[in-house]
């Protein structure tokens, strides 16, 4: 069974992308022929559903994974989850990777429960069945390892991976993230340098012949300082970094999140990409498809100029 990690390196050398899309559906922000023909929930979760389609048949071959934000689906109750579930199957089909962005943990049982659902089996009458069946998800391990461990368990047994919240491209992550504690070592560290270590460790256990983890960080593109300290403390895990495009985040700011192997980092890009039609003149609402290819062009090119700028790029 090839790892989660093998198999998204693979498909990264492929497309010749770093790049994820984040597939993250605001029906305020849809086109209006869209919004025009769509009056209960059910007629909305059909609209996200034929959106995301046609941004994925826009996108596919040019990107190794999308990125769906579930809060935008569970907003519009089952018809949205209904949606949700289409377009994972529907990436999955389209030979994308799907990493569910979710930020999950609760301990013990819960967190049993919320890995089956997602990237492991339920058992039916003693018969093993995938629910949701994402690729990957991205997890919360403020709860610490026991919110963390039976992730872990699924990563092994099915191939899946977890992206671990470190460092996050908000601004007010410096709040908590940000904060100096004294490790048991005596030394002073910020705590997401402490979330770090625990990434580190926690992925060990589950590396693919790369050498990459199939335990990865979530390290935002607006702090790329910061990337530069956890690059360093976690040499082996492939960093999901989101913050590129309306959030700030540059090319030359990712950069420092990639490793001297020209591997190591898969930056998303949400708004910019699906709703590209709003920002580019070139385009009208009605080519919102082509937009969004057009604007994951140019995400491409500007990474893949700045590596090459860097002597990173591997193709």
């Amino acid at each position: 069974m090839i790892t989660f990690i093998d198999n998204l390196i693979n498909k990264i050398k492929f497309k010749k992308s770093h790049a994820v899309v984040g597939l993250d559906p605001d029906f305020n922000n849809f086109p209006a022929y869209f919004k025009n023909n769509a009056y209960s929930l059910t007629e909305i979760g059909e609209a996200i559903l034929e959106f995301n389609i046609k941004i994925i048949d826009a996108i596919c071959d040019l990107v190794p994974a999308i990125k769906p934000q579930i809060a935008f689906y569970e907003r519009y109750g089952l018809d949205g989850i209904n949606a949700f579930v289409k377009t994972v199957n529907y990436g999955k089909k389209k030979g994308l990777i799907v990493i569910e962005d979710a930020k999950r943990n609760d301990i013990g049982s819960t967190a049993t429960a919320y890995s089956e659902g997602h990237i492991g089996r339920v058992e039916i009458n003693g018969k093993s069945v995938p629910v949701f069946d994402v690729d990957a998800i991205t997890v919360n391990p403020y709860l610490g390892s026991d919110g963390i461990v039976p992730f872990l368990q699924d990563v092994k047994n099915y191939g899946k991976g977890i992206f671990v919240l470190v460092k996050t491209s908000n601004k007010s992550s410096i709040e908590l993230q940000d904060i100096k504690i004294n490790d048991e070592d005596g030394k002073t560290y910020k705590l997401y340098e402490v979330v770090a270590k625990l990434v580190d460790n926690w992925g060990k256990t589950v590396k693919g012949k790369s050498g990459y983890s199939s335990v990865g960080a979530v390290v935002g593109a607006t702090f790329p300082t910061d990337a530069r300290i956890l690059r360093k403390l976690m040499p082996k895990t492939y960093f999901l970094v989101p913050g590129f495009g309306i959030q700030g985040g540059k090319a030359e700011d990712v950069i420092s999140s990639f490793n001297e192997d020209g591997l190591g980092a898969l930056i998303n890009a949400s708004r910019s990409v699906i709703y590209a039609y709003q920002f580019d003149e070139k385009f009208n609402e009605v080519q919102f498809a082509d937009a969004a290819r057009d604007a994951v062009l140019k995400m491409n090119k500007e990474i893949n100029q700045e590596l090459k700028k860097r002597q990173l790029l591997i193709w």
